[in-house]
């Protein structure tokens, strides 16, 4: 068996990653999981090198070497097959004192950078690579350059074009990123939802906004692309839901084929970023075409598996025991 291990970065309690490693473990792939946001610079300890001479170069002649410890287990840094980047938690410190934020930046650029320039790793994905995808703007020229089709979009901070815009069409607001929110200090989401002309006053100035035409949808399709592997479910929400992530206990799913065409302009898509992965959602329209909505390049996946038979455990476990990229 090769000993070549698979790191995974994420938080504590994460039940999709749990199913990837469960898998790892079960093909005997060795694993090593940390969170590098909380567990360094304790109990996560680093020793990276690079340079000619000494102990620094790798078996292949250059790039990182040295160990990186966690607990009692050690990782070779010039021989990990895979980081799978999940939901680790951000660099960051509960003290505002100046020290202890320039601590948590140094760690984030030190253990941080060590683990996103490894020799001979493939990434799933590549944290900067996920950074970059991240932005709804960059994603809607990139879904027009690949061949998608993107409804008319409108992103603006004046409340003058954000009113004739809406009176052109049927529109919806939704925010350019699902951060966290509290509402009344419960977390709450904000999903896209209908707006019309005369909702439009003053405080669009505030902020960004983002505007697109309403599509005429019949159903949703969610379609996780994994490498260049694409397993797709048509989500069908209660009649008038908007956005279905806001009804996910009244939604009915089923798997679908990706149309060929489709399927080459996901993966042209993901090469633009450098992702291995990248969770897209479309609308589709009684005519059966898709409409490109949103990637997110490090979306949930898990319960989709269950709900319409997707291999899709398998199908990551693959992609990170077999360690070879197109971005290598």
């Amino acid at each position: 068996m090769d000993g070549r291990l698979v790191l995974v970065c994420t938080e504590d309690e994460d039940a999709t990653a749990d199913l990837v490693i469960a898998e790892l473990n079960r093909r005997r792939v060795p694993v090593l999981r940390l969170d590098p946001g909380r567990d360094f610079p304790t109990p996560v300890m680093l020793a990276a090198r690079i340079g000619a001479g000494g102990t620094s170069r790798t078996e292949s002649g250059g790039g990182w070497g040295g160990r990186l410890t966690v607990g009692e287990r050690t990782a070779d840094l010039s021989a990990v097959r895979a980081l799978y980047h999940r939901r680790p938690s951000p660099y960051s410190t509960n003290s505002g004192e100046q020290a202890a934020r320039f601590a948590a930046q140094e760690s984030r650029r030190g253990l941080g950078g060590v683990l996103g320039a490894l020799p001979g790793c493939l990434y799933l994905s590549h944290p900067q690579a996920i950074a970059r995808a991240e932005y709804k703007p960059a994603q809607l020229d990139a879904a027009t350059r690949a061949g998608l089709t993107v409804p008319a979009t409108l992103i603006t901070n004046d409340p003058g074009q954000a009113k004739l815009f809406c009176s052109e069409q049927p529109t919806i607001y939704k925010p350019l990123h699902a951060g966290a929110y509290e509402v009344e200090g419960e977390p709450a989401g904000i999903w896209a939802a209908p707006v019309e002309a005369g909702e439009i006053d003053g405080a669009v100035n505030r902020s960004a906004h983002l505007f697109q035409a309403q599509v005429p949808k019949v159903a949703d399709v969610r379609a996780v692309v994994v490498g260049e592997q694409v397993f797709a479910a048509r989500i069908t929400a209660p009649p008038g839901v908007v956005d279905w992530r806001a009804e996910y206990q009244s939604l009915a799913y089923e798997p679908v084929a990706c149309p060929d065409e489709m399927r080459g302009a996901l993966v042209r898509f993901l090469a633009g970023f450098g992702l291995n992965f990248g969770a897209f959602d479309f609308a589709v329209t009684a005519d059966g075409a898709w409409w490109f909505l949103e990637c997110n390049p490090n979306g949930q996946w898990a319960w989709l598996e269950d709900a319409a038979g997707l291999s899709l455990t398998t199908a990551i476990a693959d992609l990170l025991e077999n360690g070879a990229s197109r971005y290598d």
